[in-house]
C-alpha cells in the first residue's frame, strides 16, 4: 500500500520560513519524481516543484523561484520543500506527489498517481 505523508505545515508570519517534509512507503522511492502542489481556498491544485528520482534534476514553479527549494533523501524515503521569504498568497494545503521517472518531471496533476493528504500552511501579514 502506498503511503505519502506530509508534515511541517503551520501558521508563520510574513517573511519567514518553513519546512515541508514527504515520508513515502509502499513504493520504490528511488525510482519516483516527486513533487509537490498546492491548493489554496477556492482554487485549483497548482504546481509548486518537483525533483527527479535521482535528485539531479528539479523544476519550480515560477512564483516560488528562489524562495523555495525542493530535495530528497532516497536513503531516509523522505522529500523536502525549504519554503524561505513566505508571502500571504503562498497560503495553501501543501500536497505531496509520486510517479515512476520516465525522464521527464511533468508539472500536471494528471500526471502524478500517488498524492498525500495535504498539511497546511498559513501565512499572515
Amino acid at each position: 500500500q502506498v503511503q505519502l505523508v506530509e508534515s511541517g505545515g503551520g501558521l508563520v508570519q510574513a517573511g519567514e520560513s518553513l519546512r515541508l517534509s514527504c515520508a513515502a512507503s509502499g513504493r520504490t522511492f528511488s525510482s519516483d519524481i516527486m513533487a509537490w502542489f498546492r491548493q489554496g481556498p477556492g482554487a485549483e491544485r497548482d504546481f509548486v516543484a518537483a525533483i527527479s528520482s535521482t535528485g539531479a534534476h528539479t523544476k519550480c514553479a515560477d512564483s516560488v523561484k528562489g524562495r523555495f527549494t525542493i530535495s530528497r533523501e532516497n536513503a531516509k524515503n523522505t522529500m523536502y520543500l525549504q519554503m524561505n521569504s513566505l508571502k500571504p498568497e503562498d497560503t495553501a494545503v501543501y500536497y505531496c506527489a509520486a510517479q515512476h521517472d520516465y525522464g521527464i518531471i511533468q508539472t500536471s496533476t494528471a500526471d502524478y498517481h500517488y498524492w498525500g493528504q495535504g498539511t497546511q500552511v498559513t501565512v499572515s501579514s
